[in-house]
Order: structure tokens, then C-alpha cells, then sequence
């Protein structure tokens, strides 16, 4: 049966100063290095077949320390812009604890995990789940159905868009969900790619 693990990125700098980061092409901290290696250890043995990343450097670097350190960095990797993280508009590049205080611990707690509301000139989830599930529909998902296993590295919004769909979540219970950095996610699926079962390595 085909696997799929999906993993966001490990810590990037902005991560690390509590910022919003979004679309903004960051890179990876330290920490956040490591993290991807020990992603890779955790799946080291499985038999990917291919992989998929977003175009934002801290995912497309996530994605190269695991290969390389699972042993195998020639596999084929597509890079999409569907895959990027949610655009937060206007808040990204500010302090999340900063903003946090300005307009109410409430208001960005709804800006950051709501399914529908929109950040101030930027996307909601659910606008990212408008590009994320199309694009598993038509590029990854007939991969899956051929018995592959596949590597996602992507980020906290566009994997959980997917979560929704893969997990059956709803979009109430989507916003209790983080992901936590560099830590990788495991579905078997039964032959009707019906997600079996879900492992968090």
C-alpha cells in the first residue's frame, strides 16, 4: 500500500524571532537545520519514490537535508508555488506578540488559525486550501494511486489544508491544529487510497 509522509519545514529565522513569515523567502535557522536532519532520520528506510516542495527556500532546504540524509538525493523533486505557505498580507514581517497586543490575543488567534477570516490583505486558510487540494488532486495523488510513496516538505497552513482532506477534519477542529516543525507525518492508505492509517514519527 503507498505511503505519504508530509513534513513542514524545520525552524527558519523568522520562526525563531516570532514573526509572521508567510510568503516571505526565509531561510532556515540552525535548529531549524538540524530538525530536518532528524526528520530524515526518522524516515530513513522508507522507499520514497519521489518528492514535492514548495518554491520558498526553507522548505526546498528542509527537503534536501532529510534526502541527503536518508541516502538518496537524487530523487525527483517538484517544486510548486502551490505548495507555499499562506500569504499573510499586511502582518508579514511583524511580531507576532507585538501584534498580539495591539489588536488582542482574540483577533490574532482568529487571523492566524480560522478557517475563512483573511489577515489584513492576505489569505485564509481557506484560500490556501483553494490552491493546496487541487493541486494534490491532480499532481501527487495519481503518484499515490500507482502504489508510490511520496515525501511532501511544505509549510503549517498548506499542510493543513491538506490535513483536512487526508484526516477528515473539520473546518472547527482546524484551527486547534498545529504542526509542529520538522516533525514528519505518515499515511498508509488501502487500496481505494483511503487514508488507514496515521503515524506521527
Amino acid at each position: 500500500m503507498p505511503l505519504l509522509s508530509i513534513v513542514r519545514h524545520g525552524q527558519s529565522v523568522w520562526n525563531l524571532d516570532n514573526r509572521f513569515t508567510g510568503e516571505v523567502d526565509v531561510d532556515l535557522s540552525p535548529l531549524g537545520r538540524e530538525e530536518a536532519r532528524e526528520a530524515g532520520r526518522k524516515l530513513s528506510g522508507i522507499p520514497f519514490s519521489r518528492c514535492f516542495t514548495s518554491v520558498l527556500k526553507r522548505a526546498e532546504e528542509t527537503l534536501t537535508l532529510i534526502l541527503e540524509q536518508i541516502g538518496h538525493p537524487e530523487l525527483p523533486v517538484t517544486r510548486n508555488k502551490a505548495l507555499n505557505e499562506r500569504n499573510y498580507g499586511e502582518l508579514q514581517g511583524l511580531n507576532k506578540a507585538e501584534m498580539a497586543k495591539k489588536y488582542g490575543e482574540e483577533q490574532v488567534a482568529i487571523w492566524r488559525r480560522s478557517y475563512a477570516v483573511r489577515p489584513p490583505g492576505g489569505e485564509s486558510l481557506e484560500d490556501t486550501d483553494a490552491r493546496v487540494i487541487p493541486y494534490y488532486r491532480t499532481a501527487i495523488e495519481p503518484f499515490l494511486k500507482q502504489g508510490e510513496n511520496i515525501l511532501i516538505a511544505a509549510h503549517g497552513n498548506s499542510l493543513r489544508s491538506l490535513m483536512m482532506v487526508l484526516e477528515n477534519i473539520s473546518e472547527e477542529a482546524i484551527e486547534e491544529v498545529n504542526i509542529p516543525t520538522g516533525s514528519p507525518r505518515l499515511y498508509t492508505f488501502d487500496a481505494l487510497l483511503q487514508v488507514e492509517k496515521v503515524e506521527y514519527l
